[in-house]
């Protein structure tokens, strides 16, 4: 994980067709061990944080499971804020872009026409909410790393209960 990553990624390789892998992956997420804090929709699974121990900047790890032509499994793994927060958040940058295309449409015009562009205040406002944004998603990394450990540990447990210690994984 880089500083600058907004959605820490990694990937993982399985020798499995994909099937069979989400079918062993599924079994393994309903194992007691894994605490039951996983769910399966398609060819993805979901690792949450549990509800009592959730804070607004808790991550969630989202694995998509893809077929190989090498007739493996590719676990393409991310980690990112929970759907709803990340929502509010992508909300926000398209507003902020938003806001800056019409101010500076808005600045253009005032400034052709010959008055003083002060729409064009506006840009600077809305790259700073975009900055700020950005920095609040890597303090709430930092705030969470111990959830994206036990996360990233969930899934590791996960993979060796339906592969075991080395059995398939590349």
């Amino acid at each position: 994980m880089t500083t600058l990553e907004m959605q820490p990624t990694f990937v993982r390789h399985v020798d499995e067709p994909l099937d069979a892998a989400l079918a062993k992956l599924r079994r393994a997420i309903r194992a007691p061990e894994v605490g039951g804090q996983a769910q399966s929709a398609g060819h993805c699974l979901d690792f949450k944080v549990p509800k009592g121990q959730q804070r607004l900047w808790s991550p969630h790890l989202s694995v998509q499971l893809s077929e190989q032509d090498s007739g493996g499994t590719e676990l393409y793994c991310r980690f990112s804020p929970r759907p709803e927060i990340w929502t509010g958040v992508m909300a926000t940058y398209f507003a902020a872009v938003f806001v800056m295309f019409v101010a500076a449409m808005y600045g253009y015009v005032q400034w052709f026409m010959g008055h003083s562009p002060w729409a064009l205040v506006a840009i600077p406002v809305a790259a700073a909410v975009i900055v700020a944004l950005h920095l609040a998603s890597l303090t709430g990394q930092r705030l969470s790393a111990d959830q994206m450990h036990t996360l990233r540990s969930q899934f590791d447990l996960s993979m060796k209960l339906a592969f075991g210690e080395s059995d398939g994984l590349v």
